[in-house]
């Protein structure tokens, strides 16, 4: 009879890519049963409707299923238990898994068409979705699933009934308000903004995705300072007047300790019919540009196409939203598991020092070479990237006064010449570490 020992042995060939490890090791497979030839165990992902389910589970059934003796195996796939939400009892929210944010700094980016996409394609694969319309001014749910009906009905303890599409639960202020302009000053649009937040009833949620209002202001930090948003996604195009704000996005999600698991840069590139060029509209992709300078993965790039901007059973059935939405619930799987831990910092008047103590990783970078690799509006030129900052301007002292962390990729540095607006990812940080210039990189000792 197969034992217990070889079955696991079988299934730690499964490696999981987003982590570089083996299922066995990473504690996905459990409840495992051994009755005769038949061989039943359940594999407990990290998130619901994850893309690598069946896979997983294909593989899973293969690689058992050769073993001696084995006659039927039986594969259990499951995502794990979300801890309970941190919210109140009466809250709307306190049965939903995970809350995910799709926010912009620029309103025309396509923010809300990518989040309805995202709650679309994961309802179609069968995880209970919610979708949360949080923009008062502009709500643009109700237009995208052509639901303009007025009125909401109320449950018996007196919160709003979501309207329901294609089992996707849909809220937004539209449905209140209807087509008219919402003429609110900001106490009144907070106390909205609660409403839909909590009195809502969303009931047992996989995912509740809200399209947050553009910008960075008062509404969206209410929305973030009131529940727990376990991570954003940030919407961008190529054009460097959304990519210009997309640094205010990151600090806005920092500041209220909401992961930022990347940026999807929509309208991307064109692709005309009858060539499979892609044409640059916007400008080059800025894919590179904004990983570089902020240390965010860019998750997505999506092109302009007729069949994005037609309805939501094409956009949804596209390989594009299905591939998008693999992207962005892997990274949100692998943002819940893993803990990275942050680098402890130190500086002085010639250098800052970057060290993880985890794995010993060393760090060390002049400052007078990190100001200089500064790639903020100030130093670069958003449009065309070239460089404004003249190293020779410099003080021969610079030096950090302070240095921060955001998030989990990047530092901020106040320097002593006043300038405090660029970003420093550890991978420019690890890159000047290991290119050293010779002395300590000032032109005025040690550069000719």
């Amino acid at each position: 009879m197969v034992t217990e020992q070889q079955i696991l042995d079988e299934l730690s060939k499964i490696i999981d890519p987003d982590f570089q490890r083996d299922i066995v090791s990473l504690g996905f497979v459990q409840d495992m049963v051994i009755d005769g030839g038949t061989i039943s165990f359940t594999i407990e992902l990290t998130t619901p409707a994850c893309p690598l389910s069946p896979v997983f589970q294909k593989q899973a059934i293969d690689l058992v299923g050769d073993l001696p003796d084995v006659e039927k195996v039986l594969v259990n796939m499951t995502a794990r238990k979300h801890e309970a939400r941190k919210t109140e009892a009466k809250s709307g929210l306190k049965d939903v898994k995970y809350i995910l944010a799709v926010s912009s700094c620029k309103g025309g980016v396509g923010k809300s068409t990518i989040a309805a996409l995202l709650a679309r394609t994961l309802g179609k694969r069968g995880a209970k979705v919610g979708l949360l319309d949080a923009d008062i001014y502009g709500p643009s749910i109700p237009t995208l699933f052509n639901l303009h009906k007025t009125g909401v009905r109320t449950s018996a303890d007196q919160k709003f009934m979501p309207n329901e599409a294609e089992g996707i639960k849909l809220m937004s202020f539209g449905f209140l308000a209807g087509d008219g302009p919402a003429v609110l000053r900001g106490p009144m649009v907070a106390q909205y903004i609660q409403q839909l937040l909590h009195n809502v009833a969303w009931g047992d949620l996989d995912y509740l995705i809200i399209d947050m209002p553009p910008g960075t202001g008062d509404i969206q930090l209410t929305i973030s300072q009131s529940i727990q948003i376990d991570a954003s996604v940030i919407i961008t195009t190529p054009h460097q007047l959304s990519l210009t704000d997309v640094r205010k996005g990151i600090m806005m999600f920092d500041k209220v300790n909401v992961p930022v698991l990347g940026v999807i840069e929509n309208m991307a590139y064109f692709i005309c019919d009858g060539c499979d060029k892609k044409h640059l509209i916007f400008g080059e992709a800025g894919a590179k540009s904004l990983e570089e300078r902020f240390g965010l993965a860019t998750l997505a790039e999506i092109p302009i196409s007729g069949s994005l901007s037609g309805s939501l059973d094409t956009l949804a059935g596209s390989d594009i939203a299905n591939e998008t939405t693999d992207i962005v619930i892997r990274a949100l799987g692998k943002k819940t598991l893993e803990k990275p831990s942050r680098p402890e910092v130190a500086y002085d008047t010639e250098t800052i020092t970057l060290t993880w103590a985890d794995t010993g990783e060393t760090a060390t970078v002049s400052n007078f070479e990190l100001r200089r690799a500064c790639s903020c509006a100030l130093c670069i030129d958003e449009m065309t990237r070239a460089p404004l900052l003249d190293p020779q301007t410099l003080p021969t002292d610079i030096h950090a006064k302070t240095v921060g962390i955001i998030g989990n990729y990047a530092v901020t540095v106040d320097w002593s010449d006043g300038h405090n607006t660029g970003f420093f990812p550890y991978s420019t940080i690890r890159e000047l570490s290991k290119n050293k210039p010779k002395g300590c990189g000032k032109p005025s000792c040690c550069q000719n």
